[in-house]
């Protein structure tokens, strides 16, 4: 099971994952179960905190995962909050972000980390992080994507993660990096038989 409802993680997370021989469960598959209190102070320690709770209550083989968006000039925040910053939608997020940002010269170095974990049997069995800099951008670009994909400028590509495909956002991302490290140990774990 991956433990999240976020449609948009769900939807990375099945293309990269694609072709395995595993049934993706989601909590939505599984019935209710209260979300945890998130008290890390690093993604890795949030992902770890995550799955051992849902594999507890669920009983299944879990994978969770945090991520977040790291800016330079504000001390790598929104960080382990990226979810939680000020604004109810992502638009008055980024309208925040920016007047944060007003005072700081450009550019806006900034990366995306994923830190996941998967639990089983009571214990640990494996975890990975990935990351991808960027930049922040003046103003979001791009209906891709979700979260702060619109205002993360990828260098590589000359755009941000809000203007590419689903494929070319996981070739580049901190969630793809991540979850190919665990279809990496998927398959060398048989996960399917």
């Amino acid at each position: 099971m991956v433990a999240t409802t976020n449609p948009g993680k769900v939807r990375e997370i099945r293309i990269a994952l694609a072709g395995l021989p595993v049934q993706l469960l989601t909590l939505n598959d599984v019935g209710a179960i209260r979300e945890p209190e998130e008290t890390g102070a690093t993604f890795a320690e949030n992902a770890k905190q995550k799955a051992e709770y849902y594999a507890a209550h669920a009983g299944i083989l879990t994978v969770a995962e945090d991520s977040g968006l790291a800016i330079d000039a504000l001390g790598g925040r929104p960080g382990v909050h990226s979810a939680r910053y000020p604004g109810a939608t992502y638009p008055e997020k980024f309208a925040h972000l920016y007047d944060e940002l007003a005072p700081h010269p450009r550019p806006w170095t900034a990366r995306f980390t994923c830190a996941l974990a998967v639990w089983h049997g009571g214990r640990p069995v494996f975890s990975a992080e990935g990351s991808v800099e960027g930049e922040i951008v003046r103003n979001p670009r791009g209906s891709n994507g979700f979260g702060y994909d619109p205002i993360f400028f990828y260098p590589p590509y000359g755009r941000t993660l809000g203007d590419v495909s689903d494929e070319q956002k996981l070739a580049a991302s901190h969630r793809g990096k991540a979850f190919r490290q665990l279809r990496d140990w998927l398959l060398d774990n048989d996960a399917g038989g």
